[in-house]
């Protein structure tokens, strides 16, 4: 995964968001906690996190930064946010040298950052059109290529589906509801 799947991640969120900024953004995201708004600006929070740890370097810890999205925000001025901060872990990933490691729980590769990127962004998307009322799902290509990097053992069958079991978001045949679950972004070196 690369720079162009986190622009291909932010413009489905975009595609799928853009035409209902008008909706009410202060309903609870699907089964979240926070409202759409909230997560919409969480998207952006982590996409801006991982660029600037593409920038650093930090070798075993995130740096002491936040995304601080004004409360006053419309949701197309928060969508803005997000495609500005997705353009900066776009670019980073674009630029950085390929050997390139930076902190993610361990040392995580520029792919494991796209993936990361990449996930944040379809997930959530999925999550604020489930609050929305929205039927959407996340592109095939982008959920396969997500669970090949970030979930390895994950089980063989639609990769949409798989996608949104392995993160607690639905249900597969014969497989327990997943409760907790982690993406294996670092790798050492």
């Amino acid at each position: 995964m690369d720079h162009r799947d986190v622009d291909a991640a932010v413009a489905e969120m975009l595609g799928v968001l853009g035409p209902r900024t008008a909706g009410d953004w202060t309903v609870p995201a699907g089964p979240l906690e926070w409202t759409c708004w909230q997560t919409a600006a969480h998207v952006g929070h982590d996409l801006l996190a991982y660029a600037a740890q593409l920038a650093a370097r930090p070798a075993d810890a995130y740096l002491p930064i936040d995304l601080n999205v004004r409360p006053t925000a419309s949701p197309a001025e928060v969508l803005q946010a997000v495609t500005a901060c997705g353009g900066l872990l776009s670019s980073a990933l674009a630029t950085a040298n390929p050997a390139l490691r930076a902190w993610h729980w361990g040392p995580c590769d520029l792919e494991g950052f796209a993936a990361m990127g990449v996930a944040e962004t379809l997930l959530h998307t999925y999550d604020i059109t489930q609050g929305l009322s929205v039927d959407w799902l996340p592109p095939a290509p982008l959920s396969a290529a997500v669970l090949n990097r970030l979930f390895p053992a994950a089980p063989s069958a639609d990769p949409i589906q798989v996608l949104l079991w392995c993160t607690g978001r639905g249900e597969l045949d014969g497989l327990p509801r997943q409760t907790s679950w982690r993406w294996e972004a670092a790798r050492p070196g």
